[in-house]
């Protein structure tokens, strides 16, 4: 019997081990892909707080991870087949057996689309990137595309217009999806392509350009030094719940502002969480929140007790 369990060892995952652990609480971390989430897939940090060398995110989780296990967190890798969390014990069923807690942080992130573009996971972190706040600095006076067609993909190009000497601006339906009354025409030196399928993103080993085909037009490849990739297809991987936790409609996880539940005992932190912003230390805030609130609750106290030392 564990005091809480983790599920997903991201920067929400881990950074909630650490304060759990830390706070005295045995911890055990289940993670399916230590290195397949979206941190550990980015090539270069450069924008996390006191964080001022050049490291992988990959490096950044493996600190967080190895700060949580020096307070005594249990990492294990492994999948999760099944969950019981509506009685005082929660029960996770794994591949590797069962395990028992008193509390459950959700933190497994969101699950990618189901069909990457071809060059995509190859050029990933070298010019292929799927967030323009992070990543966009790199891009100062060159071209880049964004691919998308949502209200997310138009905020993301808003964020590259900083940066980028011209926005090609892909989008594969006939008009945005929800763009919340914005107005292309509000990017300074994007250009537009409506009805148009992206193929393919091509470079040897970083993004050259991008093979698209327009509705009324031929193939053709647009050379670019980046691609931001915003297509739909990215959702919470919340799935494995299998309704024992309110979830959305889009299946976030409902959460309030300590990241409890309506279910006594179940958190959840991160990507599971509906947020306007996707970043490595949103995240890890989240599991800092959602660790001492999982604390004020196996304590029973009648408020957060904060870490400052």
């Amino acid at each position: 019997m564990y005091d809480v369990i983790i599920i997903g060892g991201g920067p929400a995952g881990a950074s909630a081990a650490v304060y759990t652990a830390r706070g005295g609480l045995s911890t055990l971390v289940l993670d399916k892909s230590p290195n397949a989430g979206a941190l550990a897939l980015t090539h270069k940090i450069a924008n996390y707080p006191g964080i001022a060398e050049e490291l992988s995110g990959k490096e950044l989780l493996d600190r967080i991870r190895a700060q949580a296990a020096s307070f005594g967190t249990e990492f294990k890798q492994t999948t999760i087949t099944a969950v019981d969390l509506e009685g005082d014990t929660k029960y996770v069923f794994t591949a590797d057996g069962m395990f028992e807690a008193r509390a459950v942080i959700v933190a497994t992130g969101s699950k990618g689309r189901n069909r990457m573009l071809p060059g995509e996971e190859r050029l990933l972190g070298r010019g292929v990137s799927t967030c323009a706040t992070c990543d966009g600095a790199f891009y100062q006076g060159k071209e880049v595309a964004v691919i998308g067609d949502s209200e997310e993909a138009l905020e993301e190009a808003a964020a590259l217009g900083k940066f980028a000497s011209r926005i090609h601006f892909i989008v594969p339906r006939p008009e945005l999806q929800g763009a919340g009354g914005h107005a292309p025409q509000e990017l300074p030196g994007a250009q537009m392509y409506y009805r148009t399928r992206p193929l393919e993103i091509v470079g040897d080993n970083q993004v050259s350009g991008v093979r698209v085909k327009p509705a009324a037009g031929e193939e053709h490849v647009i050379p670019v030094d980046g691609v931001f990739v915003f297509l739909s297809g990215s959702k919470p991987g919340t799935d494995f719940l299998d309704g024992q936790v309110p979830l959305d409609g889009e299946g976030f996880m409902e959460l309030d502002a300590s990241m409890q539940s309506p279910v006594p005992g179940v958190f959840g932190a991160g990507e599971v969480r509906r947020s306007p912003v996707k970043q490595a230390v949103v995240a890890a805030a989240d599991g800092a929140i959602a660790a001492m609130a999982a604390d004020k609750f196996i304590n029973r106290r009648a408020s957060l007790i904060p870490q400052y030392k």
